[in-house]
């Protein structure tokens, strides 16, 4: 019972990570164009983050829970996962690149699942879903924004500069809110999914039982995302809000609403995806309409590598914790 503890003290703790790790997604636009201040951004993204479990079915929560069998595996399976998501993640923060938290926490089961119970532990079709939305979430989010801003564009063709930025400064408000609140439904749904399998590893619920009827295991993971959100994770802000290419208030507007249309969709469907690569499509999507030059592709091509080497980084550094934490213990 007490390493069952100590495996939800992880997930909360990679929760808040994902939170602060993640939180750049939610305000980067926002806080670039000036819209507000870190402190005011970080404060309305962590409320729209607790809030979403009252709009989102757990969809997500049910998907990333069955990535691999809990009744095959074990909570060091778990655990070990866990700590090489929040090593990852704490890396890549540091670095100051946008990888996915999600991502990251797939490919860490996926390893610890291997070494520990074989390739029939990995439910190979969830996996195959998740991998795929690696490429069709930053498309969907880059090909609607560059929908909405062209629209945009075009409604607002004859008003001066400083009317639109006016206006669009008090829409960037709705459009980060909503896209905060896209955040907070997909991504602290992970964690519960990880909680609920821990959960079913050591017999104190069963596959038939819901985890709409567990209140602590949702309250837990909003709240934990949430806070990590408040903290913010600053590295990042910097290499979305301004590395990729430079936002206006309109622009950011479109890339929000892209970004929060796709994870509204993603998260209704009951896809884990990353909101990290949503918004980043959005903000290409946005800065091809001043040509190929505004997007600053060597910080791009970074970021995509980053993507890349996600899921195997994570499943080998899961793997080595599995064998660590069983030679340890």
């Amino acid at each position: 019972m007490t390493f069952l503890y100590i495996v939800i003290a992880l997930v909360l703790i990679f929760d808040f990570i994902n939170g602060f790790h993640d939180s750049a997604n939610s305000i980067a636009t926002i806080v670039s164009t000036r819209v507000l201040s870190p402190v005011s951004a970080v404060i309305l993204a962590a409320i729209f983050n607790f809030i979403a479990f009252t709009v989102f079915p757990l969809k997500v929560a049910t998907t990333m829970g069955g990535v691999i069998d809990p009744e095959i595996i074990n909570l060091t399976t778990i655990a070990s996962a866990l700590v090489a998501a929040i090593t990852w993640n704490l890396l890549t923060w540091w670095w100051g690149l946008p990888s996915s938290s999600s991502h990251t926490l797939v490919g860490g089961l996926i390893g610890a699942a291997i070494v520990s119970s074989g390739i029939k532990a990995v439910i190979m079709a969830k996996v195959i879903k998740i991998v795929i939305f690696i490429v069709i979430a930053p498309l969907l989010g880059m090909v609607i924004s560059f929908l909405i801003s062209s629209l945009v564009i075009y409604i607002v063709r004859n008003y001066s500069p400083s009317g639109v930025d006016k206006h669009f400064r008090r829409l960037q408000l709705l459009s980060a809110s909503a896209f905060s609140l896209g955040h907070g439904g997909n991504d602290a749904q992970k964690s519960m999914g990880i909680i609920w399998a821990a959960l079913i590893v050591t017999g104190m619920v069963t596959k038939n039982d819901k985890i709409d009827n567990h209140l602590w295991i949702i309250l837990s993971c909003q709240a934990a995302i949430a806070l990590g959100t408040l903290f913010g994770g600053w590295r990042i802000v910097k290499t979305m809000g301004q590395k990729i290419t430079k936002l206006k208030p309109f622009e950011g507007f479109c890339a929000e609403t892209a970004g929060a249309l796709t994870l509204f969709g993603a998260t209704h469907f009951g896809i884990p995806v990353s909101t990290t690569h949503t918004i980043t499509g959005a903000i290409i999507g946005v800065g091809a309409h001043k040509g190929a030059s505004a997007v600053k592709w060597g910080v791009t091509t970074n970021i995509f590598w980053a993507w890349i080497l996600t899921i195997p980084i994570s499943a080998i550094i899961g793997a080595g914790m599995f064998y660590l934490f069983n030679w340890i213990f």
